[in-house]
């Protein structure tokens, strides 16, 4: 498989060429403020296949831990992916250009959700702190 994605202003693009794999949607207070949203919407990549295509230069990296963070557009604050141990990750979801031909397979940390989220009774499992996956 082979998806693109970009961030909002368009100017870092890039390509992923495999397949994504476990995607999951994750609640924490963390993620809340890392993607302004009620949750994060991720998705695991093989670090090798992901190329930027434009824009690479505009990159800018957050560390919350030794490796752990993020990468994100110094434009217009998309971001893009995340790293572990200096390298990529996942890669967000709404950032992708296209179907990525995978669905969430669990919600994480809905324990420390948002008071005023709701989440979808969509058969997805939920776990109040991370899943058995995340071990």
């Amino acid at each position: 498989m082979s998806i693109s994605g970009s961030c909002l202003c368009g100017s870092i693009t890039y390509k992923i060429d495999g397949n994504l794999h476990d995607a999951r949607s994750c609640h924490c207070r963390e993620c809340r403020k890392a993607f302004s949203s009620q949750a994060s919407a991720y998705a695991l990549v093989d670090f090798d296949k992901v190329s930027w295509i434009s824009g690479e230069n505009l990159l800018t990296k957050y560390e919350s831990k030794k490796g752990d963070g993020l990468l994100f557009c110094s434009i217009c604050g998309s971001t893009l992916c995340g790293t572990y141990k200096g390298k990529i990750h996942g890669v967000t979801l709404g950032c992708l250009d296209g179907d990525p031909e995978i669905s969430l397979n669990r919600h994480i940390f809905v324990g420390s959700k948002a008071s005023w989220e709701t989440i979808p009774n969509d058969d997805v499992p939920q776990f109040e702190k991370g899943s058995p996956k995340d071990a």
